[in-house]
C-alpha cells in the first residue's frame, strides 16, 4: 500500500496523541489520517471532468482521482473517504471548522486564501476563459461582454474581475452551481459563462453542438489541496503525495482519461511548491 513509509514515521506521532485527548481540530491531517483510518474531503458534485457525482452514487473526475491518491498516501483507502460537497462559498469555513480535512475542489491558491487557509501544491495550472453558445462568433474574449449578462457561481470572483479588469457594463448574474449558469446559457437567458477553463472545458464535452470555450484565457490559476493553516505537517506530506503522483505518470494518466476527451489541452505539470 502507498505511503508505507509515511505511516510508519508517524506511528510515534500517534501513540503519544493517544495518551491525551482525542484528535482535536488543531492536529495534523495526518495523524488524524493514521489514528482513524478515514478523511472528509470536499469536492465539487458538479463539475464534469473534474469531480462529479453519478447517477449511481460513484465520485469520479480528475480532482477526485487526486483526493484518492493523496489519501492513500496518507495510510486511508478510498472505501474510507467520506465526500462532502464544497461550494466555492463554504470552502474556507468547511476548512477552518473542521468539516472537512482536505479541499480538492478546484481551490485556487491565492494571498487572501492563504491568510484563512493552508494550502499545499500546486497540482495543475488553468486559467480563466468564457463558455459562449457555439453561434456566438462575436464574442472573442472578455471585452466583448459590456451590456451582455455573464454568469458565475456566487462565491467566486470570476465575474467581478471580468467587469473590474475588461468590461465595465456587464451584467453579472448569479447562481448556485455552474450547471446551473450553462442551463441559462443554453436557455439564451446569459450570453456567457466565466470560470476557469478546464471547469468549461467539461461543459462543453457534455454539448459539443451548441457550446464552446473561446480558448483566450485571460488569468493565471493555481489549483491547490486546501486544509487547516497551522498544519505544516500535514501541508509536507500532501505535496510530497501531489509530486509522487506526477512523477508516477498516475496524474498524467487521469488528466487524459477526465479530461482529454473534451479536447482540452492538458498543460505540463506544475512545480510544487507550496509546503
Amino acid at each position: 500500500m502507498r505511503g508505507r513509509a509515511l505511516l510508519v514515521a508517524c506511528l510515534m506521532l500517534v501513540t503519544a496523541a493517544a495518551c491525551g485527548e482525542d484528535a482535536g481540530p488543531s492536529d495534523s491531517v495526518v495523524a488524524r489520517a493514521v489514528a482513524s483510518n478515514k478523511l472528509t474531503i470536499g469536492i465539487r458534485f458538479d463539475q464534469p471532468g473534474l469531480s462529479r457525482r453519478t447517477m449511481d452514487g460513484r465520485y469520479v473526475g480528475f480532482d477526485v482521482d487526486v483526493a484518492k491518491y493523496v489519501a492513500s498516501e496518507l495510510g486511508v483507502d478510498e472505501d474510507h473517504i467520506t465526500w462532502h460537497d464544497s461550494r466555492p462559498s463554504s470552502r474556507e469555513t468547511d476548512i477552518t471548522s473542521g468539516i472537512t480535512d482536505l479541499m480538492v475542489a478546484t481551490y485556487s491558491i491565492t494571498e487572501k486564501r492563504k491568510q484563512v487557509v493552508g494550502f499545499a501544491g500546486p497540482y495543475f495550472d488553468t486559467g480563466q476563459d468564457l463558455l459562449v453558445r457555439l453561434r456566438s462568433t462575436d464574442i472573442t474574449g472578455p471585452e466583448n461582454l459590456n451590456g451582455r449578462k455573464l454568469c458565475a457561481v456566487g462565491g467566486t470572483t470570476s465575474a467581478e474581475q471580468v467587469r473590474d479588469k475588461f468590461a465595465q457594463a456587464v451584467q453579472l448574474v448569479e447562481y448556485p452551481r455552474y450547471q446551473d449558469c450553462v442551463t441559462a446559457l443554453l436557455a439564451g437567458q446569459v450570453d456567457a459563462v466565466t470560470t476557469d477553463d478546464v471547469i468549461l472545458a467539461g461543459y462543453v464535452a457534455q454539448n459539443p453542438e451548441l457550446l464552446r470555450v473561446v480558448g483566450k484565457p485571460f488569468s493565471k490559476e493555481k489549483y491547490g489541496i486546501g486544509l487547516r493553516k497551522e498544519d505544516t505537517e500535514g501541508r509536507a506530506a500532501v505535496a510530497k503525495a501531489i509530486q509522487k503522483m506526477i512523477s508516477s505518470g498516475e496524474w498524467l494518466e487521469s488528466l487524459n482519461r477526465n479530461i482529454g476527451p473534451s479536447g482540452y489541452r492538458i498543460p505540463p505539470p506544475p512545480q510544487v511548491t507550496e509546503k
